[in-house]
């Protein structure tokens, strides 16, 4: 039998409703907040991720899928979604648009070479927001307010924002040696990775998996500490901002992020349930990315969220979704029956009744028994001497009352008795079940 690759998964069922769910929220609160929808190829040449992500950076030198193609070009599985955007702005020059800044959002498959766990596999789902043209704190602020945004609409009550800054290049720079000066003494107390990140990249002893736990951790300078004032007042500008959307955070200057590409403003959103915190997504600003991969300089600002790990949330808090029910099954009994359930199960598939019919030949018993299983508000049971009659006998699955409706007002029918036998549903079981 052929499986599956190892850190990949078939997403359905009810695990596929969350991933549903997850992305109707993301893309109805991006047009609100106007944001444009953006594909971005799966694969790229390796070089951008090399250059974007930094080649000192945990993803490009563990967990990147690197080959060659058939013409031997060097290309790459995209980990990461800020890359391709970038990419796709610079080549397709949208820096000269009109109207600026350009706002995207996208959700699509990542893939990272890593050790399988909860929540993190080598295949994994995310949507991302990327902001692109605007160096004022309050791009910060918006980015930051619409990942919370999604999060409270999908249910999830206890999730708060982290939040630290790096500062720009020149008060980076200063915290950077600031960094090597402390840990140099202790250097050999880390893993051999950090010994490595000392002179490479010394912020990303910060957020080492391997030496977590080290003490010495705790005592390392802070980046808020070593901020000039043009960083100081874009760090203070944008806690205003979130203050003023009333986005609850925590400054933590713990907070680095892994790639190299960040500066200034860096966070990340942690859903606490049960006691547990979960890591469900992050981002910062990205001020000098597009330049470093060949555009004009151009400030900018993103965020992403793997969406299997916010399923993950919602089904660990409890948050159940709306059960896969129908508005209506059609039986029937002989071909005549059968051609005719074939377009009427159109005809109101069209008018937006969400509609089910029998595939496999099963007997009229069997057929109420799948309707049963399907959840079928109604039963269109149809039959031949009253479809000559251009009626069809309609039955309410709820109350198990029937009646002859008139085929000319099925539609009719339908529409108006669908919402009361919802809101009988929602007095019998205590919460609203959604129509469609």
């Amino acid at each position: 039998m052929i499986t599956k690759p190892k850190g990949c998964y078939d997403i359905y069922g009810k695990e596929g409703r969350y991933f549903q769910k997850i992305n109707e929220v993301v893309s109805l609160l991006a047009e609100v907040y106007h944001y444009d929808f953006i594909r971005t190829p799966i694969f790229e040449s390796s070089e951008l991720f090399h250059r974007g992500m930094g080649e000192t950076s945990d993803v490009v030198k563990k967990e990147m899928y690197d080959f060659e193609d058939k013409g031997g070009r060097p290309i790459t599985l995209r980990p990461e979604g800020t890359a391709g955007v970038v990419r796709a702005y610079i080549e397709n020059k949208m820096y000269g648009d009109a109207t600026q800044p350009i706002k995207f959002y996208y959700s699509g498959t990542m893939y990272r070479y890593e050790r399988p766990q909860s929540g993190r596999d080598r295949e994994l789902t995310q949507f991302g927001l990327e902001l692109l043209g605007s160096a004022d704190p309050i791009a910060d602020a918006e980015i930051i307010s619409f990942g919370y945004q999604v999060y409270q609409l999908l249910g999830l009550k206890n999730v708060k924002v982290k939040i630290n800054t790096l500062g720009d290049r020149a008060s980076r720079e200063t915290y950077r040696e600031k960094l090597i000066a402390y840990f140099k003494p202790y250097i050999n107390d880390f893993c051999e990775d950090c010994k490595a990140r000392l002179l490479e990249n010394p912020l990303r002893i910060l957020d080492c998996k391997v030496d977590q736990g080290n003490p010495i951790l705790k005592e390392a300078p802070k980046t808020i500490d070593f901020l000039n004032q043009t960083s100081q007042k874009h760090f203070q500008d944008v806690c205003d901002y979130l203050d003023i959307l009333s986005i609850p955070y925590e400054i933590d200057s713990t907070i680095v992020r892994g790639l190299d590409y960040y500066n200034h403003t860096v966070f990340e959103y942690i859903a606490e349930i049960d006691g547990k915190e979960l890591a469900i997504g992050g981002g910062g600003r990205y001020n000098g990315l597009v330049t470093l991969l060949g555009g004009p300089e151009t400030p900018c600002v993103g965020f992403a969220s793997g969406i299997g790990r916010v399923a993950l949330a919602m089904q660990e808090e409890g948050i159940e979704l709306e059960e896969d029910t129908l508005d209506a099954y059609l039986l029937y009994v002989n071909d005549e029956e059968k051609k005719y359930a074939i377009y009427l199960a159109q005809e109101l598939r069209l008018a937006g009744f969400k509609v089910e019919t029998e595939y496999l030949g099963r007997s009229l018993k069997a057929q109420f028994k799948q309707a049963d299983r399907l959840q079928a508000s109604f039963l269109i049971i149809l039959n031949s001497e009253e479809l000559d009659n251009n009626e069809v006998k309609v039955k309410n699955n709820h109350t198990k009352e029937e009646e002859l409706v008139n085929l000319d007002t099925l539609i009719y029918y339908l529409d108006e008795q669908l919402p009361t036998m919802h809101e009988e549903e929602e007095c019998d079981c205590g919460h609203h079940h959604e129509e469609e």
